[in-house]
């Protein structure tokens, strides 16, 4: 199979869809590959990397979707990349359609076979190739809060690990799976007083353990989270429904309970946010304030630590994508339900139920693959 990497062009994104480490190894197996000129040049992969590994340099985006019989990227097709799918052609990448409209309807009127990274699943219910990015974000999101509290950045002047003398700054956290844990991990090493919302008794019982005690767990209800607001620091959204669109959690009104200065990361901005007054941001322009808090909304978080985060996605997606390019994209989502259940768009069907409940579209079961 042709395999084409692109070079990502959205605002700030330099990771790349597959390592020379990766193109190596499916250029072994048979297929070619293409990568587009400079696609890893930002984070230390040169184009004689790739060359290298067995691929071809395209010095042009455009030869690239032409010739591809599959897409690899990392973040979802912007407008212009959009117009380059055909029929039959894949796609495999994060898409995140349940907070994006117009791409979904891009998607569906290409006649593409749209493969989701997030939506697939693993046989205990997890989702193996969202993971690594859930954990960069989930560690980043207090790194990236931590430097928002500072007054230069308009926030309120707490550092999160105190000083003797000086109690700790307040950390919470809406959500207890991958980004959470994590989130919390980096939180507490920094020494903050930190506390995890989720609304499974079984979770709060495995990270009080995980945690040894030092974290506190607290059940999420709409209550639980209005008492806590008012003593936080950083508030950090790690909600996740796959597929669809995150629940708002914390209204505006509810901002006014925050102390001035007071920083959100809204790490579920890619589903469009578990905060009311959440609008996506980039690595160029990360904040805003709203009600006198400090919103970082970044939406493609792990693409500050470009390198690291494409060495970790790579690792998760290259045993799908070795299956894709062997098998085909049907048979290979047709002998595993879990990997089915990446599939959001082919051939001008909807197949993703959160997709279609976020916009009200016709959704065609998976089982008439």
């Amino acid at each position: 199979m042709r395999i084409g990497i692109p070079k990502e062009i959205k605002v700030h994104e330099y990771r790349v869809g597959l390592t020379p480490s990766g193109v190596r190894e499916l250029v072994t197996q048979g297929h070619q590959l293409l990568v587009e000129q400079s696609a890893g040049t930002a984070i230390g992969f040169s184009d004689t990397d790739y060359q290298q590994a067995g691929a071809r340099i395209c010095d042009s985006a455009d030869l690239l979707w032409q010739q591809a019989e599959m897409v690899v990227k990392v973040k979802e097709p912007q407008a212009e990349e959009a117009q380059q799918l055909r029929e039959g052609q894949i796609l495999f990448t994060y898409l995140h359609l349940a907070a994006e409209e117009q791409l979904t309807h891009a998607l569906i009127n290409s006649g593409a076979i749209a493969i989701a990274y997030e939506t697939i699943t693993d046989s205990h219910g997890r989702l193996p190739l969202l993971a690594p990015m859930s954990e960069v974000a989930g560690r980043m999101s207090v790194q990236a809060g931590a430097h928002c509290l500072e007054i230069a950045q308009q926030g309120r002047g707490v550092l999160l690990g105190g000083v003797p003398g000086v109690a700790p700054g307040n950390v919470i956290i809406l959500g207890g799976g991958v980004v959470g844990t994590n989130a919390a991990q980096m939180a507490l090493g920094l020494g903050a007083n930190t506390t995890i919302f989720d609304t499974s008794p079984d979770r709060l019982r495995e990270l009080d353990q995980q945690f040894h005690g030092r974290l506190q767990t607290r059940y999420s209800t709409r209550d639980s989270i209005l008492t806590a607001l008012p003593d936080a620091d950083l508030v950090i959204g790690a909600v996740l429904i796959p597929g669809a669109a995150a629940p708002k959690l914390v209204t505006r009104e509810d901002l006014t309970l925050l102390p001035d200065g007071a920083v959100i990361v809204d790490v579920a901005i890619d589903q469009g946010g578990c905060f009311e007054t959440s609008r996506a941001t980039t690595h160029q322009n990360p904040t805003f304030i709203e009600e006198g808090v400090v919103h970082y909304c970044v939406a493609n978080m792990p693409g500050g630590v470009a390198r690291t985060s494409t060495l970790a996605l790579t690792n998760a997606t290259l045993p799908y994508i070795i299956r894709l390019a062997a098998r085909g994209w049907r048979p290979a989502l047709r002998e595993d339900i879990n990997f089915a259940r990446g599939l959001n768009v082919a051939g001008g069907h909807l197949y993703c139920p959160g997709v279609a409940e976020a916009f009200d579209l016709k959704l065609r079961p998976i089982d008439q693959l």
